[in-house]
């Protein structure tokens, strides 16, 4: 008898769910859908990744190449190879470096742990610092210090270092981003939050 009851509820809240199309049946898929993914997905992802932020929303365009994924490398280059020079960086090792022409404003990462000692020159770690949301930038520079990690960062589209992202500790890691984006499907929710940034920070990416 129990098991039948169970089935008929289950039955249930599988037409309410799935096969209703009236406004309750879809304000519950709308419901079940978001407690799935913030109380199911998220959390086994986050478990399998070894991070608390598996995915990653890019808010900015600090790592925006002109053209994004048709981005011309050799043309970007140019402009910022004297970035990079202080860091005994060359255009050869940039090509063989993960997302060598950036990524966007909108786009979604997928993050995993970051290992400090694993951490390579041109890895794009995800880090806390002073700010209300992490970064997400280049590694130009790694430190060892008696097995103690600092690591430095600059953003592709930037023109120097922001001073918070000079002396990275190994505390601050949040992740390190996979050579993986999905383009553009963050706007989504970037949208939302467009009206309150400044005016500097709305809008479509355009190279600096």
């Amino acid at each position: 008898m129990k098991k039948k009851e169970i089935k008929k509820y289950f039955d249930k809240f599988w037409f309410l769910v799935w096969k209703d199309d009236s406004l309750k049946g879809w304000l519950l898929s709308i419901l079940f859908i978001f407690i799935f993914i913030k109380f199911i997905f998220f959390p086994v992802l986050s478990l399998v990744t070894g991070t608390s932020l598996p995915l990653a929303i890019v808010e900015s365009c600090s790592m925006y190449h002109d053209g994004n994924i048709l981005s011309n490398f050799n043309g970007w280059w140019e402009k910022h190879e004297s970035k990079y020079s202080p860091y005994i960086i060359n255009d050869l090792d940039f090509q063989d470096f993960a997302f060598k022409n950036g990524f966007n404003k909108g786009d979604i990462l997928f993050i995993i742990k970051a290992k400090p000692e694993k951490l390579k020159i041109g890895d794009v770690i995800i880090f806390n610092a002073d700010k209300k949301n992490p970064i997400i930038h280049r590694i130009v520079t790694i430190e060892n210090t008696d097995g103690k990690y600092t690591f430095s960062t600059i953003g592709d589209n930037n023109n120097a270092q922001l001073s918070l992202e000079k002396e990275i500790s190994s505390e601050q890691l949040v992740g390190k981003a996979l050579p993986i984006r999905i383009p553009y499907l963050g706007w989504g929710k970037l949208i939302f939050y467009e009206p309150s940034r400044p005016a500097y920070e709305k809008g479509f990416c355009n190279e600096n």
